[in-house]
């Protein structure tokens, strides 16, 4: 007898819970859902009453080189002697590309002469191969190539600068 007690009475608070056999009292279910009902709000700004025509928004021309660019100081050695002649005297070096394997960095210099590149291979410190496009005494003329490498070739965008310790 105790069990069918129990049982009922489990059974009664299981149905009171039950969304079906609740009534709709007529406001939001859930905290998440809003009231249609209610009228809605407008705030208004003072002076604002004049304006009838909404005004235009311009959105501005992006800047050219509004991605940072990135930078690394590295011990180099050229691969080349004919590199080393033309660039030893130079400091920031413009890359396109980082391999460790020499013959990848080779295949890749490839691809950048039939685009019209010049470039050189760099053997860095860390191990790597770097392809570089340019370089220059000045950080300022070398950051202006970083800028137009990335306006004119935008799959180079990740182009950046190493500096010659």
């Amino acid at each position: 007898m105790n069990r069918i007690v129990v049982l009922l009475a489990i059974l009664a608070l299981t149905a009171s819970s039950c969304k079906i056999f609740q009534k709709s009292s007529g406001q939001a279910e859930s905290a998440y859902t809003t009231d249609t009902t209610a009228p809605t709000k407008v705030f208004t700004v003072p002076g604002s009453e004049t304006t009838t025509q909404p005004t235009a928004v311009t959105k501005p021309e992006p800047v050219a080189d509004e991605k940072p660019i990135a930078i690394r100081k590295e011990q180099v050695s050229f691969t080349s002697e004919t590199d080393q002649t033309a660039n030893a005297g130079n400091t920031y070096f413009v890359i396109l590309g980082s391999f460790s394997q020499l013959d990848n960095a080779k295949n890749y210099r490839t691809t950048l002469i039939d685009e019209g590149f010049t470039p050189i291979i760099l053997h860095s410190e860390t191990g790597y191969y770097r392809v570089c496009v340019n370089s220059y005494k000045s950080e300022n003329e070398a950051r202006g190539r970083v800028a137009q490498v990335r306006n004119a070739f935008p799959k180079y965008s990740d182009v950046w600068l190493l500096i010659k310790e």
